[in-house]
């Protein structure tokens, strides 16, 4: 009998809370100013207490705090807004300060999986010369495991801790490409020292890569002008590709060296503090009156969409490649204290054509793709990969030249049926994982002929460059073809095989 009473009454105290507790959230319904943030928080606030006082286990309020936070920010469904607790923070500045442990791989990952869109991590570049880069994994590849841990219910900082660790010790990714091509990967970590600008001459064409922007970038470039100057240069290919970004003071000071006056990017926010415009200055112009061609692909993103985007808008470069990324928005970071910060979307930034290309990208003005592999190419690179052939022979064969590397990749053609051009890069790139990469492929690199033959098949590149339409003017175009149930406005294209055999 006692029993029973004691499990009524236990009843009867949940039944008694549960009204409570309903009469409470109730009550905060009808008051006045629902839509106000003032009924929202105090409603949170009133939940936070509520699972504080009465979850079956004690529960540190530091623990629904920061949960809180990550689902607050998170909830705006931006990639660039997020919540930095003191273990992110120290993450991050390991990366943006170039020094730091790990595989060289830029990556972002969606908070959680949407359908037909899991949560893996993507790659948005692989650093220069770091592990990643040399193993030939490139800007939109998938890491769905890590060391046999699958990364779709991992956070970011799961992700970081998993990636990172003691340098000279191995972890294997497993890479999605494209929809079906899946291979693992193993890396070796490094410590990472991110490099800005890579320059070289291309006979009479001064060619120059940047890596990222950071302080130092536009002073490296400097260097790299003052170099092909020396060298007589007739023109000059300024290489994007995979250049994830940077400091926007750093890509202004970058497009500054080759425009002479007017508004290089401005951003728009809510606010107006927000609102900012940043101009060419004619005294720091020091590229005039040479045929330069830009390259970019989908690994271009923000501070290089900035100077892309401007030198397009004014005519001033001729774009080839594919489209960028589409990261068109500024982000502020906002201390909390106590080791913790919320970095936000603030503002979008604009090209000088009053264009933001968030989400959208740049299009070239010559499109150069490189081709997809068919189904029956796919299984036999996965089946390369894990045959770990390559590896086995250029351990075995130290200091393999191009004739070396040519005449593998023939005897792998017979037991792989793969373009001889694809299998001599993946030779070339083990060969490059053990000393520093050359700073350009003309065997391989589609793109980089196709700039070119641009500079040198062109009589008129003034008028070439002229006739290129600026970011409004295609945007404009692609709004009107799309009312009219057209296809999109896309650029022209060129065949794989076209380009210079060298």
């Amino acid at each position: 009998m006692k029993k029973i009473i004691k499990q009524t009454n236990t009843i009867l105290s949940f039944f008694i809370l549960a009204v409570i507790s309903s009469q409470c959230f109730a009550q905060s319904s009808t008051e006045p100013g629902r839509n106000s943030s003032f009924y929202y928080l105090k409603k949170f606030n009133s939940v936070f207490d509520f699972v504080q006082q009465n979850y079956v286990d004690d529960i540190d309020p530091k623990v629904l705090y920061e949960g809180a936070m990550k689902g607050l920010m998170s909830s705006m469904d931006d990639p660039y807004t997020s919540y930095l607790d003191e273990t992110v923070q120290r993450d991050l500045a390991e990366t943006t300060e170039g020094h730091f442990g790990g595989v060289g791989l830029m990556i972002s990952k969606a908070f959680e999986s949407k359908p037909g869109k899991p949560a893996y991590v993507e790659v948005s570049s692989a650093i220069e010369d770091t592990p990643g880069a040399k193993a030939g994994i490139l800007s939109g590849d998938m890491i769905v495991e890590i060391d046999g841990k699958p990364t779709e219910p991992m956070t970011m900082q799961d992700v970081l801790k998993n990636l990172r660790g003691e340098v000279g010790t191995p972890v294997t990714l497993t890479i999605l490409r494209g929809k079906t091509l899946r291979f693992p990967v193993e890396l070796k970590r490094a410590l990472i020292e991110v490099p800005t600008c890579k320059y070289a001459m291309i006979g009479e064409t001064g060619y120059v890569r940047l890596i990222q922007f950071t302080p130092d970038t536009a002073p490296r470039l400097q260097e790299a002008i003052d170099y092909f100057k020396s060298n007589n240069y007739k023109n000059m290919i300024l290489d994007l590709r995979d250049n994830g970004g940077g400091l926007i003071t750093s890509a202004i000071n970058v497009a500054d060296k080759f425009i002479d006056e007017g508004v290089i990017v401005s951003t728009k926010g809510r606010l107006a503090f927000q609102n900012s415009s940043y101009s060419a200055s004619h005294e720091k112009t020091v590229v005039r009156d040479v045929p330069v061609v830009v390259l970019i692909n989908k690994g271009s993103a923000s501070a290089s969409e900035i100077v892309s985007g401007a030198l397009k808008d004014y005519h001033v470069a001729y774009l080839v490649g594919s489209r960028s990324y589409g990261k068109g928005s500024v982000q502020q970071i906002v201390p909390l204290g106590n080791n913790e910060e919320i970095k936000m979307t603030i503002a979008r930034y604009y090209s000088p054509s009053d264009t933001n290309i968030d989400k959208i990208g740049i299009p070239p003005d010559l499109e150069v793709s490189y081709p997809e592999l068919s189904e029956e190419a796919q299984k036999a690179y996965v089946a390369l990969v894990e045959s770990n052939k390559i590896q086995d022979y250029v351990e075995a064969h130290e200091g393999m030249t191009e004739s070396d590397i040519s005449a593998f990749a023939l005897q792998l053609r017979k037991e792989f049926n793969l373009e001889e051009r694809l299998l001599r890069r993946l030779v070339r790139m083990q060969v490059n994982r053990y000393n520093t990469g050359a700073i350009y492929d003309l065997d391989y690199d589609i793109q980089l002929n196709a700039a070119l033959d641009v500079l040198k098949n062109t009589k008129n590149f003034k008028e070439l460059v002229a006739s290129a339409k600026t970011l409004k003017e295609l945007q404009q175009e692609s709004e009107a073809a799309e009312q009219a149930g057209e296809k999109n406005v896309t650029a022209p294209t060129v065949s794989p095989d076209s380009g210079n055999k060298q």
